[in-house]
């Protein structure tokens, strides 16, 4: 009976999300037809406001140091399963422990995974190519070594990409490795047999150009390489399956096998390509060719990895079990003493890095070729998928936010206000004075009522902390019904950081104000000018 009410309020959960997502709740949910909302018990976390810029923070994370290390990623109550979060204190982690309960509470069946075998065999790549996890390494030593030659500022600038605001990684601009840094001989396109009668009719950028392609090839089959590696020793493991739910395998794994067979067509292409015409050209097209395909497999895994990054935190804390078996596995020879976490990161790696190596490419065609076709829409596109990767994150983080924050908002006697609503995001939040003035016309009282502030886009909820929830006692559309003013404090009186907040009309259609103060003046700005912004 537990169980089945469990399951009843998952789907009740699930559903909630689904609608907001797909849009059918409008606006803020303040109409007098709206639902009620049962607002079940979970513990509050210290601050529910999470930065917007979690996605290009982890870009930057994985550029510097290949760490796991999602920073500005906190997610209040997905953290999903880490016990040990920045934005977490020991008391926010009853919405996280209901997480991993329900997760737990699914079982997952123990029969043994089929190998993962590649259609596709590589005819120009020999077996010896390096996991994707060194080429990974020393396209990052290249582009240091470009650095120290060419000056950081300029290398930084050069592979910025749209609307993140840092570089997801440094270009592997040159074509061969830098003397020194050659740790493994990659293939070139200079060394495949069919060539070599052509390279005395090659200009030396010509054959340069056809080394950024070939470095398209040739990181796309190191590329395989791992992720099949992924497959068959971690995804594939009966051992791992037997200790983790259904839910937990599918959170750690995601559909890493999709984005592999995507990868596997993506280079019989290319090589198809090559095979035809030992003088590529048509890259751009190929790469369009294979946009949706992209598109389809890697904004969900990208969207996913907040969670395996907590899931993973979570289980090595928390299961023996699991972190001896992944000791086991990641011992295998294949492994090639790689980590599990090296091998999840990879379609992050990979789709960052694939911009970068398109680019090299167009540097390369700039006076060998007047026309490398469709090369810069290629680029673009890839682009536009990263930037969909962002808003994806963003999304899945805000709507993970309300979930939780919809758990600790009791309405009282008020009608409920359906929080999980699409576009909807948590702008600020934090406590404020409410200050109240009463006494005499020759002596004032002033006393002072604590008040949870809750301000979204396009909603504004005043509230009294009572343990973990929030009791609410007002709330507003905003901004149309909210504006903020400063106020003569010293002739009325006050602290300096009082001010006074106005609602037009609130839950029972009828114009308030409240003076509030700010601990400090530099907070009392903050809240005056998110209260004003439109």
């Amino acid at each position: 009976m537990a169980h089945v009410m469990e399951d009843e309020r998952i789907r009740d959960d699930e559903n909630a999300v689904t609608k907001a997502l797909d849009g059918d709740t409008d606006r803020p949910g303040l109409d007098e037809n709206s639902p009620e909302t049962n607002v079940e018990d979970c513990a509050a976390s210290g601050g529910l406001y999470c930065t917007s810029e979690g996605f290009s923070e982890a870009l930057r994370s994985v550029a510097s140091s290949q760490l796991w290390n999602f920073i500005g990623f906190s997610l209040p109550i997905s953290s999903l399963f880490s016990l040990k979060s920045s934005s977490l204190k020991s008391s926010d982690m009853h919405c996280v422990e209901s997480e991993v309960k329900r997760a737990d509470a699914t079982e997952v069946s123990t029969q043994p995974e089929e190998t993962y075998v590649a259609k596709f065999k590589s005819e120009y790549i020999s077996s010896s190519v390096p996991l994707y996890q060194e080429y990974w390494i020393n396209s990052l030593k290249k582009d240091l070594h470009r650095a120290q030659h060419t000056g950081l500022s300029e290398l930084v600038t050069s592979v910025r990409l749209p609307g993140l605001k840092t570089p997801p990684a440094l270009s592997p601009t040159a074509v061969l490795s830098p003397p020194g840094l050659r740790t493994k001989p990659y293939a070139l396109w200079q060394e495949l047999p069919q060539v070599k009668s052509l390279l005395n009719s090659l200009s030396e950028h010509e054959i340069q150009l056809q080394e950024a392609m070939f470095e398209l090839i040739v990181s796309e089959a190191s590329y395989q390489k791992s992720l099949i590696v992924a497959l068959n020793v971690f995804q594939c493991s009966a051992e791992l399956k037997q200790i983790l739910s259904r839910v937990q395998h599918h959170v750690l794994f995601s559909n890493l096998k999709d984005v592999c067979r995507v990868s596997e067509r993506f280079l019989q292409d290319m090589e198809s390509h090559l095979g035809q015409h030992e003088v590529m050209s048509q890259v751009g097209d190929i790469v369009l060719n294979h946009q949706q395909g992209f598109q389809k497999v890697y904004v969900p895994y990208i969207t996913n990895m907040m969670y395996q990054e907590a899931l993973i935190t979570q289980l090595l804390q928390g299961n023996k079990k699991f972190a001896l078996i992944l000791k086991k596995l990641e011992k295998d020879p294949q492994c090639q003493r790689q980590t599990l976490k090296s091998f999840l990161i990879l379609p992050f790696q990979r789709i960052t890095r694939m911009t970068l190596l398109l680019e090299n490419i167009l540097k390369r065609a700039k006076g060998v070729y007047s026309n490398v076709p469709n090369l810069k829409e290629a680029i673009e596109a890839v682009r536009k998928m990263v930037e969909e990767c962002d808003r994806s994150v963003q999304q899945m983080k805000r709507t993970e936010l309300l979930v939780c924050l919809d758990k600790l908002v009791d309405f009282g006697n008020f009608k409920s206000i359906p929080l999980i609503t699409r576009g909807r995001h948590l702008v600020q939040e934090g406590t404020l004075k409410h200050l109240i003035v009463g006494g005499s016309h020759k002596v004032s009282i002033v006393s002072r009522k604590d008040v949870y502030i809750h301000l979204f886009n396009d909603l504004l909820l005043l509230s009294v902390k009572s343990g973990h929830r929030f009791v609410v006692q007002d709330h507003a559309l905003f901004p149309d019904n909210v504006c903020v003013e400063d106020l003569k404090t010293t002739t009325l009186g006050l602290v300096p950081e009082s001010f006074l907040l106005r609602l037009t009309k609130n839950h029972s259609r009828s114009s308030t104000a409240l003076i509030l103060a700010a601990h400090t003046r530099s907070e009392k700005e903050t809240w005056m000018k998110v209260f004003s912004s439109k």
